[in-house]
């Protein structure tokens, strides 16, 4: 029994403990509104598989990611993946995201957001400290353009942006100077001028003006977000109960198991419910920067950090958008939202964080610092 018990203490338990409800919140939501739901049936399977996937590449030793070569063949992976879409994948909605693997529709920008934590992190953990040389900032940002920029034209916003906002996070924590973050927010306006005026589609155009005045076509490219806030309002202090949130049930909120499922658990859930799902979420990053404190060197705690930013961004553009806070973008909420890909992706980066704690320093960081300067 202390055989098995040993095995098992790299895994953090009480993320995983917070992890499961999450699971559960998300399976509810999907089968509450009808009564033969493949979603539910689909999902349940991912959850089993990307829990099992989770725990059993936690058992692998993941300092072989500290190799440049490594580091080099998971870029160009990324790459290629991205370019297959191109080629192979399927047109939804407009957008070409997607690679039909048979037995599930695969979205190559999952994987690639991981893969592009694994290489920043490679690549800050040995040139933090020269940070303040605006040539690092460079050919980081060169290494997230260059995928940025596949997955813009898939077309894939949401997922472009929070390509942008993984770079800009993990620029963040390796130590920026505030002039040179005040250029990259005049350089990301004056790109953003020349998306809106030469690239972003009528379609992603009229999002962002629905954001800015959702009440000026409901009918049409505001439609999603005014019935999303409609749904969140209506569940009140403690919600409509499960199986009861009208706007999902009679199909006025569309796609309520991926873009829209917060505001369909929040309908039946209420304030209450919503609280208790931000706690849950709040323990998860709570866990995931006591592993990054922990982390054996700079690459760990670089890549905790990334994947701490990873899941924040996605958490935040979906419940701003799901609030009308933010335009829709088709992201999905983390743990919760239908799909085998995100779902495997974002348990494949707890899986190599739970790997790394097998590894993880014997004390807080501060703790050693104290040793080296004698205090």
């Amino acid at each position: 029994m202390q055989g098995i018990v040993r095995a098992f203490r790299h895994i953090d338990w009480v993320l995983l403990g917070a992890l499961i409800p999450i699971f559960g919140f998300g399976l509810m939501t999907m089968n509450s509104f009808v009564d033969s739901n493949t979603f539910f049936d689909k999902q349940l399977i991912w959850v089993g598989v990307s829990l099992g996937v989770m725990v059993g590449i936690s058992f692998i030793d993941f300092r072989f990611l500290r190799r440049t070569r490594v580091v080099m063949m998971l870029f160009l992976l990324a790459v290629v993946l991205l370019g297959l879409t191109y080629v192979l994948g399927e047109t939804v909605n407009g957008s070409q995201r997607w690679i039909n693997l048979g037995f599930f529709n695969f979205q190559p920008s999952d994987v690639v957001k991981l893969i592009l934590i694994i290489v920043l992190a490679k690549y800050f953990s040995r040139r933090h400290i020269e940070i303040a040389d605006s040539k690092h900032i460079i050919i980081s940002g060169l290494y997230a353009f260059s995928l940025f920029a596949l997955i813009f034209f898939q077309p894939d916003l949401g997922s472009a942006l929070i390509l942008f906002a993984i770079w800009l996070g993990m620029v963040l924590v390796a130590g920026i100077s505030k002039k040179h973050l005040g250029i990259i927010f005049m350089l990301g306006a004056i790109v953003f001028a020349v998306l809106w005026t030469s690239v972003l589609a009528p379609y992603q155009k009229a999002r962002i003006v629905s954001f800015l005045n959702p009440l000026e076509d409901i009918q049409g490219a505001g439609y999603n977000a005014y019935q999303s806030t409609v749904a969140v309002g209506s569940g009140g202090w403690f919600g409509k109960g499960v199986g009861y949130g009208t706007q999902s049930r009679l199909q006025f909120l569309p796609e309520y198991e991926t873009d829209f499922i917060f505001a369909a658990f929040a309908e039946e859930w209420g304030f209450m419910g919503v609280l208790l799902l931000l706690i849950l979420y709040g323990i998860i990053f709570w866990r995931m920067t006591k592993s990054a404190m922990y982390g054996a060197t700079n690459f760990e705690t670089l890549f905790c950090a990334g994947l701490s930013v990873f899941f924040l961004c996605h958490l935040t553009v979906h419940i701003g958008m799901n609030v009308g806070l933010l335009p829709v973008t088709g992201t999905t909420l983390p743990f919760m939202s239908y799909g085998g890909s995100h779902l495997l992706t974002e348990s494949v980066g707890l899986g190599i964080l739970f790997g790394m704690r097998r590894y993880a320093r014997p004390a807080h960081r501060s703790s050693f610092k104290n040793e080296i300067i004698g205090i």
